[in-house]
């Protein structure tokens, strides 16, 4: 065969990855403060683009004009009723007692504040306009009381106001100072003793000798270095440091294993002397700083708000709040299009805004419709857990989804990261609704993994201290429910609850017990 040049025309689609469909996607997966962040900067780099408030009016301004306009006109076709008329009938009614009240008080002010202020004033002239621009002056604004709302006081600050009065040495105060920069929000001193005292050329002992000075203050705990020594702050300022106490706080380990068995043994006590020694140690503060500790806590705006409709059926809108309104100024390009761009560069940079800004819009109208489309399919098939609570839990996963609403399971993906659904049963992510299905004994419908540990956990909560269900137990009465599960996936989901094994919770449950009747 005879090799030779030739040409062919050949038509092919292909799916390009442009800048703008890779912004589409990543659309999707941001949270509403993301993309309020992401079109405020387009809003800066497009003047095409105008974001609207949810509470904002969009009338224009002739009607704004036009409304101004009649208003004014009714105001002044209505003269048969006006104020001063209203004032002289309510002043005729009180018989005069009004203008008595008012020369009086004008009177007052005249005498105490003539000379008062105005005296002043050619001494002190900005007396008078800081008064009239103060909140309640004559602006008559009223006072901010939030800018007269107190600082909450932090640990250091509570702490510094102590160290005055038990440290005399200026050495002895700056030494405390490098120590107190040391305490984290619980209370407890992270430093390095002899890595502060190299730095200040001071010997370990005297930082030492300050240090144990410091965890006299308030609140008992501070400036400790562990847990241990924590406690035992707080014991020897209750005077109940004995060496039986002593014993079971450097051995807490065995405490949290609940092995009250040898703790008895090390402590020299018996279960009764145990038991309150317990008490003692559960009414200690194990994070003394942390009522100082400025915690911020952040709300979540929900993103799809369902309700209860009229027919037992369910409505599903999307939270407004979370949807930035993004407007495309077309009167504006018009103009600038016929008066001001003349050249082709500036006819080319408003094409290409306008082009930006018409995508941002559909690409903001396609992220609404995906997120409802997703929401919708979710409360379809989560309907009895709306009803009924999370026993009813439906196991889900993104292919039955994404095959029910026909796209992609990363699309489904994307849409339900960091999106939240505020429904009759609680606020919830929407991840929370896809979990895993577990087999049914019973050879029916499968049932979902947070429905079981939830069983699990009810299971837990109600067993008695002298009847504490092992995992061997929790699996024979989940079977008997229908719940075909293995003893390692209840022991795994136990210890990822955070619950202990049957034989520390006997113990707790029983020491719990028997504390509540001391």
């Amino acid at each position: 065969m005879a090799l030779s040049a030739s040409l062919f025309l050949r038509q092919s689609q292909s799916l390009v990855m442009t800048p703008q469909l890779m912004q589409s996607i990543q659309l999707l997966q941001m949270t509403h403060v993301e993309l309020t962040q992401f079109i405020a900067q387009e809003v800066e780099k497009n003047p095409l683009l105008e974001m609207i408030g949810n509470d904002e009016d969009h009338s224009t301004p002739a009607e704004v004009a036009n409304e101004a306009a009649s208003e004014a006109q009714e105001r002044s076709d209505d003269g048969e009723r006006s104020d001063d008329a209203l004032q002289s009938d309510w002043y005729e009614g009180n018989d005069g007692a009004v203008d008595r009240l008012n020369s009086s008080l004008d009177t007052n002010f005249d005498t105490v504040y003539s000379d008062d202020v105005e005296g002043r004033s050619a001494d002190t002239p900005e007396l008078v306009s800081q008064w009239k621009s103060m909140p309640g002056g004559e602006a008559g604004e009223g006072y901010d009381l939030d800018a007269f709302a107190a600082m909450q006081m932090t640990l250091s600050d509570h702490l510094n106001q102590q160290i005055p009065f038990l440290l005399s040495s200026p050495a002895d105060r700056l030494i405390a100072q490098v120590l107190t920069d040391q305490l984290d929000e619980a209370g407890y001193f992270r430093g390095d003793l002899d890595e502060i005292g190299t730095r200040l050329n001071r010997p370990a002992e005297d930082i030492e000798r300050v240090l144990k000075s410091l965890q006299t203050l308030d609140p008992p705990g501070i400036y400790a270095r562990s847990l241990a020594e924590c406690l035992s702050i707080q014991l020897r300022q209750k005077d109940r440091l004995d060496p039986a106490m002593e014993a079971l706080v450097n051995h807490l380990e065995l405490l949290a294993k609940r092995d009250f068995h040898t703790l008895k043994k090390l402590c020299g006590v018996d279960e009764e002397d145990l038991i309150e020694m317990l008490g003692e140690i559960r009414g200690l503060n194990p994070k003394p700083g942390s009522r100082f500790s400025e915690s911020h806590s952040e709300s979540i705006t929900p993103d799809i708000i369902v309700r209860a409709g009229p027919q037992g059926n369910w409505l599903i809108e999307l939270n407004p709040d979370t949807l930035p309104r993004v407007l495309v100024n077309q009167s504006y390009f018009a103009e600038i299009s016929r008066n001001t761009a003349k050249n082709s560069q500036d006819q080319a940079f408003l094409s290409e805004c306008m082009q930006n800004a018409n995508w941002l819009t559909r690409s903001l109208d396609q992220r609404a419709r995906t997120i409802m489309k997703v929401a919708t399919e979710i409360v379809r098939q989560q309907d009895a857990f709306l009803m009924h609570g999370v026993d009813h839990l439906r196991p889900l996963n993104l292919k039955t989804v994404a095959d029910a609403i026909k796209m992609h399971e990363s699309t489904v993906s994307r849409v339900t990261s960091n999106k939240y659904m505020l429904t009759p049963r609680g606020l919830f992510e929407l991840k929370y609704f896809f979990t895993v299905s577990i087999g049914s004994a019973e050879g029916g419908d499968s049932h979902s993994a947070e429905a079981v540990r939830h069983r699990i956990r009810v299971m837990i909560e109600r067993e008695d201290p002298d009847a504490v269900l092992s995992d061997d137990d929790i699996v024979d009465s989940l079977k008997s429910a229908g719940v075909e599960l293995a003893r390692r996936t209840v022991a795994k989901y136990r210890e990822a609850m955070n619950i202990p094994s049957s034989v520390q919770r006997r113990r707790e449950k029983r020491a719990l017990a028997k504390i509540a009747a001391h």
